[in-house]
């Protein structure tokens, strides 16, 4: 695991897996540029995102910058290629938390042609409520009866990251994982991730703005203002890593 911008990062994917099978429980944030941008701007935020077992790199943009600054090439690990590795692994009994009913019965179908087991578990929408308003204690009844070892969570970053941050503490097993959009990619309901192209060339943000141009254009403005910021601060702290 490695610090680059703040935030506690797992790159090697080997690695995710063996710790995800490994732990008792906890959770993963997928952190994103909404999350890199937010957890850098709200000290609280930040507390959270590294309060996780570790963060997996869902930015495309991070390891080009980490590779201009260090010199070392990583890779990106998206939440809708984890969620697929680790649905399609059949390893697994999950519980799938989040979004509304109509996604989630479409969530279902879908998943069932990677993993028959599938049909058997839990897809359950939550209210819609401030996260300290949820019922924590009544969640972590439900879940450990379950007895599901993986919890996704698609509440949408910040809310997410917030919510399995406190849900933990009344957990006695089971690994939270936020998932941001993934229940929608799979869904075959709502929308679908950019074509491969699009993310080879780096341009998820573009194809995301044009779905959703009111809500990705704000992130995008966040995003675009603080970033110099942090990346000149990476630099500087590179420097001082350097031998003398």
């Amino acid at each position: 695991m490695k610090t680059y911008f703040n935030i506690n990062y797992e790159f090697d994917k080997q690695e995710v897996h063996r710790r995800i099978e490994a732990a008792q429980k906890g959770y993963i944030c997928v952190a994103d540029g909404v999350v890199l941008n937010i957890a850098n701007r709200e000290r609280d935020y930040l507390d959270v995102v590294n309060g996780s077992l570790f963060s997996i790199c869902d930015s495309s943009w991070v390891p080009l910058y980490l590779k201009s600054i260090y010199g070392v090439k990583y890779q990106q690990y998206c939440g809708s290629e984890i969620f697929k590795d680790i649905v399609s692994s059949r390893k697994y009994r999950m519980m799938f938390l989040g979004a509304n009913q109509a996604t989630l019965d479409g969530l279902r179908s879908e998943l069932k042609k990677m993993n028959p087991a599938v049909e058997g578990m839990q897809f359950v929408e939550l209210p819609f409520r401030q996260v300290e308003e949820f019922d924590y204690e009544g969640i972590a009844r439900m879940i450990e009866e379950d007895g599901a070892k993986i919890i996704w969570v698609a509440l949408g970053a910040p809310k997410q990251e917030r919510f399995m941050n406190r849900l933990q503490p009344h957990l006695s097993a089971g690994v939270m994982i936020g998932v941001g959009a993934a229940f929608k990619f799979y869904s075959g309901t709502e929308e679908s991730r950019c074509p491969v192209w699009m993310q080879k060339w780096h341009m998820e943000f573009i194809y995301r703005i044009l779905q959703d141009p009111k809500k990705q254009l704000s992130r995008c403005y966040w995003i675009v203002r603080t970033l110099p910021g942090l990346y000149f601060e990476e630099r500087r702290k590179a420097k001082t890593q350097q031998p003398q």
